[in-house]
């Protein structure tokens, strides 16, 4: 077992991306918004197993190119092992992100879900603009985690009952005191990106709202409450003790642990494939224009 830690979570990467986003949604960024006609060479920071590979180079002119980056050598090696049966240009690289120099040779420049687990995420958007060229883009598609936690509804339950907002707020941004990581930067990027210097800096959110409807397909249905279960919606919150404890070194007061375990003990309880469940993870992604 690999002693990197996302190593070891490449079904769960697997069977959560759906989640996120309607490949329509993606061609009408590729085509309409970002207005791609020619071929790109693309780099892919945290590139994992090729996620965005697979979805982006269908809708790329012929003749692009992916070069995906990990330090993972178990989600490289899968990654090859998915793109050596497909009809794509590719290149995977196993490194630290934070400290491997890259030839400025590239159209564009992207990361799903990175930023968020970096303590100093705008010395990363330096290097994607590093290795960018003349009027290519850097495009950060990043959480927006106390937006994701507003967008649930759970038939028959006072959504105030299972998602403390104003709590999860709270300890969001002590978190991000305490050790740099913002779950919460995708709403940040396009500041970041403008203060950096790029132009034409522009946001959008992801599309897809998932909906869990017992009256669907029995099949789909099911994939789709397991999805939702493995990205954690609806967890058992473990020992109490050990839960407030932890909240509690994390920032939270006691009472306020407290009443996050109850929210959460409850969602775990009363949340199963047969209950009605509207959710959006409304992540943002943001883009501009390297001009030198």
């Amino acid at each position: 077992m690999s002693d990197y830690d996302w190593d070891n979570k490449i079904e769960y990467l697997r069977n959560t991306r759906d989640l996120y986003y309607n490949d329509d949604y993606l061609e009408f960024l590729v085509k309409t918004v970002w207005k791609i006609t020619q071929p790109v060479n693309v780099v892919d920071y945290g590139c994992g197993y090729g996620y965005l590979g697979l979805k982006l180079l269908p809708l790329l002119p012929e003749g692009s190119t992916y070069t995906g980056i990990d330090k993972g050598i178990e989600l490289v090696n899968t990654a090859r092992e998915i793109f050596a049966t497909l009809p794509f240009t590719t290149n995977f690289i196993v490194a630290d992100l934070e400290t491997l120099a890259i030839d400025r040779q590239y159209d564009l420049a992207v990361c799903h879900a990175l930023l968020l687990h970096l303590s100093d995420a705008k010395k990363l958007l330096y290097k994607m603009i590093d290795c960018v060229m003349d009027e290519g883009r850097v495009i950060c598609f990043e959480p927006h985690w106390i937006a994701n936690m507003s967008n649930y509804s759970l038939h028959g339950v006072d959504q105030s009952q299972v998602i403390r907002l104003g709590i999860l707020q709270k300890l969001f941004e002590q978190d991000t005191k305490s050790n740099g990581k913002d779950g919460n930067i995708g709403i940040k990027i396009p500041e970041y990106l403008s203060k950096i210097g790029l132009t034409n800096v522009q946001c959008r959110v992801s599309d897809k709202v998932n909906f869990l409807d017992p009256n669907a397909d029995r099949q789909k249905n099911q994939r789709l409450y397991n999805s939702l279960r493995e990205e954690g919606i609806g967890s058992f919150p473990g020992d109490e003790c050990k839960f407030i404890h932890n909240l509690m070194n994390r920032g939270l007061t006691e009472s306020e642990a407290k009443s996050q375990y109850e929210a959460e003990l409850l969602f775990s309880k009363i949340f199963n494939e047969d209950s009605v469940l509207t959710y959006a993870p409304n992540l943002k992604i943001s883009f501009g224009t390297v001009n030198r």
